[in-house]
């Protein structure tokens, strides 16, 4: 678990960062999962992810609810427990779908070694979010609803598992909307150079699987032009025609501003809100004009 005690000491910093991609999966272990009086039992895969799937013969109350999850050993025992939570969505109007690197969080990530010391010698309360994005995001959370019945929110990012306690600190300790976080599988320490590199084809296939759990929704993606979130979303809205309410990218690397601009206005025929924006003032006006928050 994330430390309780944070310091502006560098070398402790980087300590624990280090500490967060000494992992070892256990593969094909027994588990249990209990919740409101209900048992389930699964098996960890080859990489130690694991997943519980049921249909409940009740009707369940919408927003988070506490879970106990238990490894077991061989004779039934329990060899280790943990505590999580699972979302049960409100029919709301919106789901929301976000980036975290270079949209939420300054991270730098289209540099290997400057995104590596942000991580080194930061810790999840001295990283820097972008100006007013809380605020913003909190108001989207709220969007055509109100606060009985929040809009969900995903964060679908390239970053590891390994860093999960850390990004939960960071937006926890900046106000941020809770979520659902989907991030990239576990690191071991030889990769760390490698941190924050996946895939594109994973990402789209993450937010194209919360497409199909929310069928009546209509989804706003956020993300950023470091990588390659303006052709992932844009890709998304081309294959889910009438699912995508407004698509916005944060002009992060101003090289690459032409490519994303035409991206998003390739997709504006089909009915698609899109803002290339700088600074959250600006998209913030922008979900203004279109009627999404006040």
């Amino acid at each position: 678990m994330i430390r309780k005690k944070y310091t502006n000491n560098i070398l402790v910093n980087i300590m624990h960062l280090l500490r967060l991609f000494f992992v070892k999966p256990f593969p094909h272990v027994a588990l249990r999962l209990q919740w409101e009086g209900a048992t389930q039992y699964s098996t960890s895969e080859s990489d130690g992810f694991f997943k519980f799937e049921w249909k409940s013969d009740k009707e369940l109350a919408k927003g988070w609810h506490p879970i106990t999850v238990e490894q077991l050993g061989t004779r039934g025992q329990v060899l280790a427990s943990g505590q999580g939570q699972i979302y049960i969505p409100y029919s709301t109007q919106f789901v929301l779908v976000s980036d975290i690197d270079d949209t939420v969080m300054v991270s730098h990530s289209a540099t290997v070694f400057r995104r590596l010391r942000e991580l080194l010698i930061n810790n999840p309360r001295t990283r820097r979010q972008f100006h007013d994005l809380s605020d913003y995001y909190q108001r989207l959370a709220l969007a055509r609803t109100h606060a009985n019945l929040p809009n969900p929110f995903f964060y679908v990012s390239s970053s590891e598992w390994n860093l999960y306690d850390y990004l939960r600190e960071f937006f926890s300790y900046n106000q941020l909307p809770q979520g659902i976080f989907l991030l990239s599988q576990v690191k071991r320490l030889f990769r760390l150079l490698l941190t924050g590199k996946t895939k594109h084809e994973g990402k789209l296939m993450r937010i194209a699987r919360i497409l199909h759990v929310f069928p009546n929704q209509q989804f706003i993606l956020l993300g950023d032009n470091t990588q390659r979130d303006p052709m992932i979303y844009t890709t998304i809205a081309q294959k889910f025609p009438g699912r995508i309410f407004a698509i916005y990218i944060r002009n992060v690397r101003p090289e690459r501003k032409t490519m994303a601009a035409s991206l998003l206005a390739a997709v504006e025929p089909l009915g698609i809100h899109t803002c290339l924006f700088e600074h959250t003032a600006e998209a913030r006006l922008h979900s203004q004009k279109i009627g999404l928050i006040s």
